[in-house]
C-alpha cells in the first residue's frame, strides 16, 4: 500500500539558480505526494544496482537502445513541418530520438518515465522534454506530478508541480504544460509502476556482490586468508592493539583477510600464520553464473542479445532469430506505447497528421 508524507504548500521564487529552467510555475498545488518507496527512494535504489551490477545495467542500455532505434520517419514531403520537429523538439535542440532514448531508458530503469509537454495558448509550438523519473513524484490529488531535484532534502519552496496529461495548465511564463507519465503495470500499484525485472533484484545484488568478492582477491594478490599470531611481550592492552594496527596497516592488505593477535609465547612458539584454508571458489562461480542468468530470465530478455554468449562463440542465426523475438515481442510494443501520446501531443498542438511517424 501506498504511503503518504505532507508538504506545506509554498511558493518559491525564480532566479538564476532556478534547475528546472525548462519547466513553469514554481507552486505546488497540492500539500501531499505518493511516496515512491517506504522511504520515497526507492529510484536511487534502482539507479545504483544498476550501476553496480554489469549484466543488469548491459541489458538496461540495450532494451533502450533497441527501443529509441536510429531514429525517426515521416512523409517529409507531405509534412515539413513534421519533419523539422522531429529534427527538434525543444530548446536545447535536442531531436525526437534523443528524448525518446531517455524516456526509454528510464522506463527500462524505474518502470516509470516522464515527459513534459510545453505549448501557448495559441498552439503556435510545441516542445518536448524528458523529466528524470528519479525527480518525479504524484502528487496525491492523482492530478499533478511534482519535481525536486533532490528528494533526500525535499524542500517545498524547490518543487515544481505540472498537470497530468491530457490536462494542461498556464504558467508564469504564459506557456501552458503538461506532463505524460508513462509506467509499467503492477497489481497493488496504483500511482507509481514497477520494472520488469523486479524479481530479479536480489540475483543483481548476488552479482555484484561476487564481483566483489573477485575484487578483493585480486586486491590481496590471491593470497589467503588466516590468523597471524604475533610474539610479543606486552604489559597492557594498548600496547597490544598499537602493534595490531601497524601491522594491519603494513601487511593485511584487505580488511578482513588477516586477523592479527598478540599473545605471549614460549620460547619454543615463535610468531606463525595460520591459514584458513576455503575450497568453495567453485560455489562462487557456479552462484555469479546462475545469477547472470537468472537476471536475463528477470528482464524477459535473451543470452545473446546481453553478450553473454560470445565466449562460446559467435552464432548470427541464434542472434537475429532472438531479435526477431524481441522485436515482436517487446520493442515493437514499447516504442508504440512511448509513441502514441506524443503523436497525440503532435496533433493536438501542431495540428498535423503524426500517423506517418514511425521508428527506424
Amino acid at each position: 500500500m501506498s504511503k503518504t508524507k505532507k508538504i506545506k504548500t509554498a511558493v518559491g521564487v525564480a532566479d538564476r539558480t532556478d534547475p528546472y529552467y525548462a519547466l513553469g510555475s514554481s507552486r505546488v498545488e497540492s500539500d501531499k505526494f505518493w511516496r515512491w518507496g517506504d522511504d520515497n527512494l526507492f529510484p536511487a535504489a534502482l539507479a545504483l544496482m544498476a550501476r553496480r551490477s554489469t549484466t543488469h545495467r548491459r541489458i538496461i542500455n540495450d532494451k533502450a537502445d533497441y527501443i529509441s532505434g536510429k531514429g525517426f520517419t515521416c512523409d517529409e514531403a507531405q509534412q515539413p513541418q513534421l519533419a523539422a520537429f522531429v529534427r527538434c523538439v525543444n530548446g536545447r535542440g535536442e531531436s525526437l530520438r534523443q528524448v525518446l532514448g531517455k524516456l526509454a531508458f528510464d522506463k527500462s530503469l524505474f518502470g516509470n518515465a516522464f515527459l513534459e509537454a510545453v505549448t501557448d495558448p495559441g498552439h503556435t509550438f510545441l516542445s518536448l522534454y524528458h523529466q528524470d523519473a528519479s525527480r518525479c513524484r504524484v502528487a496525491r490529488d492523482s492530478k499533478h506530478v511534482l519535481l525536486h531535484h533532490d528528494w533526500a532534502a525535499f524542500k517545498p519552496a524547490e518543487a515544481r508541480s505540472l498537470p497530468l496529461y491530457p490536462d494542461f495548465e498556464a504558467q508564469e511564463d504564459g506557456t501552458l504544460r503538461s506532463i505524460v507519465h508513462y509506467k509499467d503495470y503492477e497489481p497493488m500499484f496504483e500511482h507509481y509502476g514497477l520494472p520488469a525485472y523486479i524479481a530479479g533484484l536480489n540475483v543483481s545484488a548476488i552479482a555484484y556482490k561476487t564481483d566483489q568478492w573477485n575484487i578483493s582477491r585480486l586486491d590481496n594478490s590471491f593470497q589467503l586468508s588466516g590468523i597471524m599470531v604475533l610474539d610479543g611481550d606486552v604489559d597492557n592492552e594498548q600496547d597490544a592493539y598499537d602493534i595490531i594496527s601497524a601491522a594491519e596497516k603494513r601487511f593485511a592488505g584487505k580488511p578482513g583477510q588477516v586477523m592479527f593477535m598478540v599473545k605471549n609465547t614460549e620460547e619454543t612458539d615463535n610468531s606463525k600464520f595460520v591459514p584458513i584454508a576455503s575450497a568453495n571458489e567453485g560455489d562462487w562461480k557456479l552462484l555469479h553464473d546462475q545469477a547472470t542468468s537468472d537476471i536475463v530470465v528477470a528482464h524477459s530478455w535473451f543470452r545473446s542479445l546481453s553478450g553473454l554468449d560470445y565466449t562460446t562463440g559467435f552464432n548470427a542465426e541464434r542472434i537475429l532469430h532472438e531479435y526477431e523475438i524481441a522485436l515482436n515481442t517487446l520493442i515493437l510494443g514499447e516504442q508504440q506505447e512511448l509513441l502514441e501520446p506524443i503523436r497525440t501531443v503532435i496533433e493536438r498542438c501542431l495540428h498535423c497528421e503524426a500517423s506517418s511517424l514511425q521508428v527506424i
